[in-house]
């Protein structure tokens, strides 16, 4: 197997070969293994400077600097498929079951062809299309819903190569799709940009645990609490039996054309390496002062959305599961919430991981977190405390709003004692 890859950036409409990684140390290391990462100097002199969707990362400013990092810069962990996205993946390239670090490079030369974002590797698009070829079949929803349970098994079947539009990060089983001009759903990678109209992450139900389903269940409901205490949300969710079609924000559909915007995680935001460790929420707010087009409204934001997670118990709080959105225009923020949901309710008993440096044992002091928050991004406190203050009304009447949604009180009386806490706290902001 080759030891480099060729990073796309899609820009100014259109997929270009930005830059070359090589893998300097042993591939059997994956992930912690040192590579070797330039922009190519035709990209570079194009895009000379740019820290938005041109680039590779917020941190990795395009220009004819090269990095030899010791492990692989976080960016492109992003891309690699994790979860189920990539069982799927050792299935196909005839890797057997233990997905050691050993078959990183693999995976993400034959993987991180179609991720989300606006990077992709230009030998793993390669090595999809040789296999999907031109095959298409459209879908309606209800086909796809009715067929939550075995819908990867029924497009093997079917000759329809997965492997393309299923290399996402996470535990549930998940794929990308297409809304097309017919009305019909079709595998993301193979549809072409002229006919595509909505670009959707279908998530689906996983085995027979009750806990697991209550939580895909209560996922869009969820969102629409998120909506409701004003945090910043993308589309409402469409609950169809067993899947779940969340639309994308990193993909835009205006005037018959496809723009593909930047996004990554906050663990590469922040420079942390593999999936282990995580930032402390303060080392986020600091980099969001860094680079945020309104640091802010972001951490503004970013606060808020902690709130709603102690308050409706997303314990889930990883640093890939909040990411920020580079466009072509300059701008830099976070983009939409995703992945909220009850995660409480797991069987695994997920730890919140994610915390404040100082007053933060599980149920933090928000007064301190304010506090924390704007010494990290260099804001002013009470700018900070006044647009987390606002939440106060919304948060009042959170539960009524759940179960105005069809929240049943099973789901809601576990959460009532955070609930009140948080509801004195920001009333007394």
């Amino acid at each position: 197997m080759e030891p480099f890859c060729t990073l796309q950036v899609f820009i100014d409409a259109q997929w270009q070969d930005a830059a070359t990684v090589e893998m300097t140390g042993s591939v059997h290391h994956g992930i912690d293994s040192p590579v070797y990462l330039a922009y190519l100097p035709n990209y570079a002199l194009a895009h000379w400077g740019r820290v938005d969707s041109a680039a590779l990362s917020a941190n990795l400013p395009v220009g004819i600097t090269h990095w030899m990092p010791e492990t692989w810069p976080p960016f492109l962990t992003d891309l690699l498929p994790q979860g189920y996205g990539r069982a799927e993946l050792m299935r196909q390239l005839h890797l057997g079951s233990h997905s050691g670090p050993a078959h990183d490079w693999a995976l993400l030369r034959a993987g991180a062809g179609n991720p989300i974002g606006n990077i992709r590797v230009k030998e793993a698009h390669a090595w999809a299309t040789e296999r999907s070829g031109s095959t298409m079949h459209g879908f309606t929803m209800e086909e796809v819903a009715a067929r939550a349970g075995d819908f990867n098994e029924y497009l093997a079947q079917n000759g329809l190569f997965l492997a393309g539009s299923s290399g996402i990060q996470g535990e549930w089983p998940k794929i990308l799709l297409t809304h097309a001009t017919d009305g019909l759903l079709y595998l993301d990678h193979t549809l072409p940009d002229a006919q595509a109209v909505r670009h959707y992450i279908v998530k689906f139900g996983r085995g027979t645990d009750r806990a697991l389903a209550d939580i895909l269940a209560l996922e869009a409901p969820y969102m629409h609490l998120a909506r409701s205490l004003g945090l910043h949300v993308h589309a409402a969710l469409l609950q169809r039996e067993r899947a779940l079609f969340i639309p994308r924000f990193d993909r835009q559909v205006a005037n018959g054309q496809v723009f593909r915007h930047g996004q990554e995680s906050i663990a590469s935001l922040c420079g942390v390496p593999g999936f282990g460790a995580v930032p402390s929420h303060n080392e986020v707010c600091r980099h969001l002062g860094q680079v945020a087009t309104d640091p802010a409204r972001d951490v503004i934001e970013y606060i808020k959305r902690d709130i709603a997670n102690i308050v409706l118990g997303n314990k889930d709080n990883h640093a890939r599961n909040t990411a920020i959105g580079r466009k072509p225009d300059g701008f830099i923020g976070l983009t939409p919430l995703f992945d909220f949901a009850p995660m409480w309710l797991h069987p695994d008993g997920i730890a919140r991981r994610m915390r404040w440096q100082r007053d933060d044992g599980g149920s933090p002091d928000w007064s301190s977190v304010i506090d924390q928050a704007a010494e990290a991004a260099h804001l002013d406190a009470s700018l900070i405390r006044a647009g987390v203050a606002a939440m106060a009304g919304p948060l009042g009447t959170l539960f009524e709003e759940a179960r105005a949604a069809g929240i049943g009180e099973q789901f809601l009386k576990p959460l009532e004692r955070a609930w009140r806490n948080a509801c004195v706290q920001i009333e007394g902001l």
